[in-house]
């Protein structure tokens, strides 16, 4: 019994760590990658936002979530997020975008005062995961699959594009069940 049971138990934990590796292999084929590159100039400008995951910083947006970009002289990008409340207030968050590739697609974005914006992991990732040609639409993630902006440069997003871009999401394997739908304007 007990040299029947080495094996069987040796088949067991072999069999175990395939099924971990194969399911380490599968989320790592699917980790949310940035596009090459983006023209900064095109990218510039007046972003709605339609959709996006749950996260703790728009906890207070409601409507009208907006993000303007400007090219700054130093090559980083300025960053004017606005929303608004359930009242009705205008919120806004001023930030920078650190370019993290060459190809300008991969950033970090820190809200926090200038002064204070050398300290260290206060700066989130935004990168550029899907642009269209004329740059209309974008899909924003990371490396994780912890955010999730889908913005275009006009209030609303026809279906058909709109759901290409949720299938490119789920592609990257982003959960999209609590995703919220931004109303605009």
């Amino acid at each position: 019994m007990k040299s029947l049971l080495k094996p069987l138990l040796a088949t067991g934990l072999m069999a175990f760590a395939g099924l971990v590796f194969s399911l380490t292999v599968q989320a790592e084929s699917i980790k949310p990658k940035a596009v090459e590159s983006i023209d900064v100039q095109q990218y510039a400008g007046k972003w709605y936002e339609i959709a996006h995951l749950p996260m703790y910083f728009q906890r207070n947006c409601v409507s009208h979530t907006t993000a303007d970009y400007t090219v700054n002289s130093d090559h980083t990008i300025g960053v004017l997020n606005s929303c608004h409340t359930e009242t009705g207030k205008i919120i806004a968050s001023q930030g920078v975008a650190y370019p993290q590739n060459k190809g300008m697609s991969e950033l970090k974005v820190s809200f926090l005062p200038a002064g204070l914006r050398w300290l260290p992991f206060t700066k989130g990732d935004y990168w550029v995961l899907r642009v269209d040609p004329e740059y209309q639409v974008a899909l924003i993630g990371g490396p994780t699959h912890k955010y999730l902006w889908i913005l275009s440069k006009k209030p609303h997003l026809d279906e058909a594009t709109y759901q290409s871009y949720l299938e490119t999401a789920r592609q990257y394997g982003y959960d999209l069940s609590n995703l919220i739908k931004t109303p605009q304007q």
